[in-house]
C-alpha cells in the first residue's frame, strides 16, 4: 500500500467530497449505495475477474474527514499504480476533459524513443486544431489559415503527467465552470416543487456548450470517422467518398495528424476519452485504436479530399521568383515564400499561373531578386500546390 506524505495528507483535507466523487465519477467508479455519512463506490476493472475494489467515500467533512480521503488516495494509488501525490493534484484540477493517447513503442515500458514523441505531440497538437476548426465550422479540408478561437483552445490544452501501459501521454482540455441562468437562491428554496423542478431542467437543457467541449466532442467523433473511413478504404481496397462525415469532425487536416502521430515508423497507437463529470456524456466513448495499415489508408483519404475538395480561395503568398516557365500557356513562375495564413517559418515553392499583365512583374522580380505578393485560389498540384485565378500581383522593389 502507498502511503500518502504528511503535507499530502493536510491537502487532503482540503478537498470538498463533491471534488472526490467528481475524480470516481470521471475514471468509472459507481457508487453503489449510500451508507451512515458515506456512499459505498465501486470499480470493476475489464480485464480482471473477482470481486470489485470498493471506495467508502464520505459525503460531508467531520473530525476524521483527511484520514478517510488519505485512505481513498491510497487505494487509487494501487489501482491506477501510480503515486498519490499525482492523484490529489488531478483532484485539485477544474473540470476538464480527457485524451489519453497510448503508444506502443519498442523498448522497455514507459519509454519512447525521442522521435516517436515529436511526431505524436505534433500530431496532437495537429488533432486539437483540427477537431476545433471543425467545431467552428464542418469542412472536409479545412484551411491554413487559423481563427484566433482555435489558436487560443490549443493553447489552453495542457500536457499531465504519463501513465503506466507502454507511454500514454495524458493531455485534458479545462472547462468553464457551470452557469446557469435564472434566481438560483429561488430555485434552492423550492427543490422539491414539481413545476421548480421541470423549469430548472428546461434551463439546464439551454445553457449553451462550451467551446471546449465541444472541440472535444468533434475530436472524438472525427477520429471515430476516421477509423471507419480508414476501414472501408481497407475493405474495398479503393479510396471511399467520405466527405459527407465531415459534419462529425472528419477532415483531411484530422487524417493527417492521425498519420503524424503513427511517426515515421508508422507505429500503432490508440485514444482514449474521458468526460468532466460535471458535463457527463450519455453517448459511449470506447477507445479508438489505429493500426500501420489505418495509418497508410487515412494518408490515402487525407490525399484523396485534397485533391477533389482542397481549393482555398484568396489566398496570399509572399516570396521571390525563383524561376519563370516560359514553355506553358498561360505562362508560370515558381515562387519561393510563404503563405499568409500558415506559419511564416514554413517556406514553400508555388507555381502561379500568371496573368498577362503580370508577366512583365514577374520577369522584372526574377531578374532583380525583388520581393513580391500574390493573390490568388491555391488548389492541389501533385504534393504541393498550384495557384490559380490570380487577382492581385504586387513587386515591392528593394
Amino acid at each position: 500500500m502507498t502511503v500518502i506524505t504528511d503535507a499530502e495528507f493536510e491537502q487532503a483535507g482540503t478537498l470538498a467530497p463533491e471534488v472526490v466523487r467528481r475524480y470516481l465519477s470521471e475514471r468509472g467508479w459507481i457508487a453503489e449505495r449510500d451508507l451512515s455519512g458515506a456512499e459505498l463506490w465501486e470499480w470493476r476493472p475489464r480485464d480482471e475477474p473477482g470481486p470489485p475494489y470498493e471506495l467508502l467515500v464520505p459525503v460531508r467533512k467531520r473530525r476524521d474527514y483527511a484520514g478517510r480521503v488519505a485512505d481513498i488516495l491510497e487505494t487509487l494509488a494501487v489501482v491506477e499504480a501510480r503515486p498519490a501525490g499525482d492523484i490529489l493534484r488531478e483532484m485539485r484540477l477544474p473540470p476538464v476533459d480527457w485524451q489519453f493517447l497510448r503508444l506502443v513503442p519498442p523498448g522497455p515500458s514507459g519509454t519512447a524513443p525521442l522521435l516517436d514523441l515529436v511526431s505524436a505531440l505534433t500530431g496532437l497538437k495537429e488533432l486539437h486544431t483540427a477537431a476545433a476548426s471543425s467545431a467552428l465550422g464542418a469542412r472536409a479540408v479545412q484551411p491554413a489559415q487559423k481563427p484566433q478561437s482555435v489558436k487560443d483552445h490549443v493553447a489552453a490544452v495542457r500536457l499531465d503527467q504519463t501513465r503506466v501501459g507502454s507511454y500514454v501521454i495524458a493531455a485534458h482540455v479545462p472547462l468553464p465552470e457551470e452557469s446557469y441562468s435564472g434566481n438560483d437562491s429561488e430555485a434552492q428554496g423550492s427543490l422539491f416543487h414539481e413545476a421548480e423542478l421541470t423549469r430548472q431542467s428546461v434551463l439546464a437543457a439551454q445553457r449553451s456548450e462550451p467551446f471546449a467541449r465541444k472541440v472535444s466532442r468533434m475530436l472524438y467523433a472525427g477520429v471515430a470517422c476516421a477509423h471507419q473511413a480508414a476501414e472501408l478504404t481497407l475493405a474495398q481496397d479503393s479510396v471511399p467518398h467520405v466527405e459527407n462525415m465531415a459534419s462529425a469532425g472528419l477532415s483531411a487536416n484530422l487524417c493527417e495528424a492521425l498519420v503524424k502521430m503513427s511517426g515515421e515508423e508508422r507505429r500503432d497507437f490508440s485514444l482514449s476519452f474521458a468526460w468532466s463529470s460535471e458535463r457527463p456524456m450519455e453517448q459511449p466513448s470506447p477507445p479508438v485504436s489505429i493500426s500501420r495499415v489505418h495509418a497508410v489508408a487515412l494518408e490515402a483519404v487525407a490525399q484523396d479530399l485534397r485533391e477533389r475538395l482542397g481549393r482555398e480561395e484568396d489566398a496570399v503568398l509572399h516570396g521571390v521568383v525563383t524561376k519563370l516557365h516560359r514553355d506553358v500557356r498561360p505562362r508560370e513562375a515558381t515562387i519561393f515564400g510563404s503563405l499568409l495564413q500558415d506559419d511564416a517559418r514554413r517556406q514553400r515553392s508555388v507555381r502561379v499561373e500568371l496573368r498577362a499583365e503580370d508577366i512583365d512583374r514577374a520577369t522584372d522580380a526574377w531578374r532583380h531578386g525583388w520581393e513580391i505578393t500574390v493573390t490568388g485560389n491555391l488548389e492541389p498540384r501533385g504534393t504541393g500546390v498550384r495557384m490559380r485565378g490570380v487577382t492581385d500581383f504586387v513587386v515591392r522593389p528593394v
